[in-house]
């Protein structure tokens, strides 16, 4: 128990460690290869930070945990949410200038009724997978057409001054995008074996696992990115970060782990509990920033009743340990 607690301490730091250095060796790769900023930005950078939450879930998949891996989608999706959105706007209430952010809200709020509408027979097909993995393709596509078009947009501006606070030479980048995929794969092992490990000596299933301590762990990359956006005034990085996240994690983290491990039996609790939660906070978020009477804008009060929500639907899952644990 002991090793597997100290398993998990070490993945999380190496993981977000090597999610760092990855995502700015391969923005930096991009930008010496002329893509344009917002482009890297959309796809580079978001594709990026979600690459902890895929690895994970491959790696639980393989092991024969499909549990966890989709309690890592749904409960980072939460946590992005819930937790990143929530805390930032109670610190920096955030202003959404970007037509492409309000443009991937309703993207976002359809993406997460269609995993939903998948998962409502209790199970996850192997061609359901794909139709999700093709989704994910479909979005790269379509961010990338995005950023062609979406010149003069705010986003591109802020991207442009983030990648020039960031530059690196092209071999030092391109040792840190091999480098840093290794690490976030023996990182990812090493989360999985002790989140697994935790479940079974606590007698949880690793479905809860991945929905608090390994969804947790993998949105700090966002949680950072995020934090650090907002301080330096550039909102529209803010939000797009958690909503191109939350967006890969219901296509591609939900696909992966699918694709390698079919779910015939899903717990009902993820329709009943889990996936309301990603809906209904997903609902919020777009109510919030679309700005349907003008500028998108998530106030302190949004951003608190967002955290609350997180709090509450946690403590209510701390509450189902304890018990387990308990019996």
């Amino acid at each position: 128990m002991i090793l597997a607690v100290l398993a998990i301490i070490a993945g999380f730091a190496l993981l977000v460690w090597s999610a760092d250095r990855f995502v700015e060796g391969a923005a930096a790769t991009a930008g010496h290869a002329g893509m344009p900023p917002l482009l890297i930005g959309m796809v580079i950078v978001g594709f990026g930070t979600s690459a902890p939450e895929m690895v994970v879930s491959a790696m639980a998949a393989l092991d024969g945990s499909p549990g966890l891996a989709l309690g890592n989608a749904y409960g980072s999706n939460i946590a992005n949410t819930g937790l990143i959105l929530g805390i930032t706007a109670l610190a920096i209430p955030l202003t959404v200038h970007s037509k492409i952010v309000r443009k991937e809200l309703p993207l976002l709020l359809a993406i997460s009724c269609l995993t939903g509408a998948f998962l409502w027979n209790g199970r996850l097909d192997r061609w359901e997978a794909f139709v999700l993995l093709a989704g994910f393709f479909g979005l790269i596509g379509w961010s990338i057409v995005s950023a062609l078009r979406g010149k003069g947009d705010v986003l591109e501006g802020e991207m442009s001054g983030e990648l020039e606070q960031h530059t690196m030479p092209l071999n030092r980048a391109l040792f840190w995008v091999a480098a840093g995929l290794a690490l976030l794969i023996v990182s990812s092992r090493i989360l999985v074996w002790g989140a697994v490990t935790i479940a079974q000596a606590l007698g949880v299933s690793d479905l809860v696992i991945g929905l608090t301590i390994v969804a947790l762990g993998t949105s700090l990359p966002e949680l950072a990115a995020t934090v650090i956006a907002a301080r330096k005034g550039e909102h529209d990085i803010a939000i797009g970060n958690v909503v191109g996240s939350n967006m890969f994690n219901l296509l591609a983290v939900v696909g992966i782990a699918g694709a390698i491990a079919p779910m015939s039996n899903v717990p009902p609790e993820v329709l009943s509990r889990d996936w309301p939660t990603v809906v209904g906070l997903t609902v919020a978020l777009f109510v919030f920033a679309y700005g349907f009477r003008g500028q998108g804008r998530i106030n302190r009060w949004e951003g608190g009743a967002l955290l609350l929500a997180y709090i509450a639907y946690n403590a209510y899952l701390v509450m189902h340990i304890t018990r387990a644990v308990a019996q």
